[in-house]
């Protein structure tokens, strides 16, 4: 247990500091006010989100779906598309039970109309992949921190992000993406 926490501390702390080092190379881009969050609360909220990933995996209701989970600060988001209400509460009563938790954000939309096809996922995994893409390459979009979703052309985009200005920068960059249908922006400003 010891070797796994301290690996994944090692991991963070490398990540972490390779984002110091990006940002500190691109001196033209603007500083926002995100209050700074320590490595022990960042090592905290991973360990979070891997707990409620780990129990929504475990219920047998949910498993199956792709259900994003976010954690800052112990408030845990849940995004994604799920098939009924009932599932939906499901995975937000189940994240909720996970220790530790302080709050959960249901940020999950309900399927609508029939099944996705084959086809229909293929699309979907390009549509997420080219969002991903543009997101990335924005210099003031931090698209690593945004989950992106695809079901039959509609696009989720959900995570905690530094500023209302860096949400509607992300919304307007995957509403012009080929293949995307509309745009539902679960995104919410870091506290």
């Amino acid at each position: 247990m010891n070797t796994r926490l301290t690996s994944l501390a090692m991991v963070l702390s490398l990540s972490m500091g390779l984002g110091v080092i990006v940002t500190g190379c691109d001196r033209n881009t603007p500083v926002t006010a995100v209050p700074p969050v320590s490595v022990g609360v960042a090592l905290d909220d991973t360990v979070m989100t891997t707990k409620v990933k780990t129990a929504l995996l475990g219920d047998e209701s949910i498993k199956g779906f792709d259900i994003k989970v976010v954690t800052r600060k112990g408030t845990v988001q849940l995004s994604g598309f799920v098939d009924n209400q009932t599932q939906l509460d499901r995975a937000v009563y189940v994240a909720h039970g996970v220790e530790g938790v302080t709050a959960v954000e249901n940020n999950m939309t309900l399927k609508e109309g029939k099944a996705a096809t084959v086809g229909n996922t293929l699309d979907d995994s390009i549509i997420t992949t080219r969002v991903k893409t543009v997101l990335l390459a924005d210099p003031d979009v931090k698209g690593v921190e945004i989950g992106v979703v695809t079901r039959k052309g509609e696009v989720q985009l959900s995570g905690f992000v530094g500023s209302q200005g860096q949400i509607d920068r992300a919304v307007a960059l995957a509403q012009v993406v080929e293949g995307v249908q509309s745009v539902v922006n679960q995104m919410s400003v870091k506290k």
